[in-house]
């Protein structure tokens, strides 16, 4: 069913998608699935060791695939850029489907570019670690 192989690390976050969150399709709304994107990609920046950091851009999303009520949704990261002060890291979103028999789906993917930041909110430049 998947158009590519499931990723065989540990998501960046894992969510249960809940009646509250459809749409007026009976599917779970594209923004929130946004919104998970974002905070996986935030959740992997710290990963990579940066403290504060913000998001800059989002690239055009594609939903391959509906995500409804009762799918687990994982996220999973990967960076594939470091910059002087940004981080760029792509996010593929599967959803495994409540009903039997199990099977999981690609539902989409994004690149996230997140800025580096201040406690006053300045770029300030990624320091690789060692």
């Amino acid at each position: 069913m998947a158009d590519k192989p499931q990723p065989r690390r540990e998501p960046a976050l894992k969510v249960a998608m809940m009646p509250r969150d459809t749409n007026v399709h009976n599917t779970i709304f594209g923004g929130l699935l946004l919104s998970h994107i974002d905070l996986a990609g935030a959740a992997h920046c710290r990963s990579e060791l940066l403290d504060r950091c913000v998001t800059i851009s989002m690239d055009a999303v594609v939903f391959k695939h509906p995500v409804f009520v009762g799918d687990i949704v994982s996220l999973f990261c990967e960076t594939t850029k470091i910059g002087r002060t940004s981080i760029t890291v792509k996010v593929d979103v599967w959803a495994e489907r409540f009903e039997q028999p199990r099977q999981c789906v690609w539902v989409t993917e994004a690149e996230v570019t997140y800025v580096n930041v201040d406690h006053k909110r300045r770029p300030v430049p990624i320091v690789p670690e060692g």
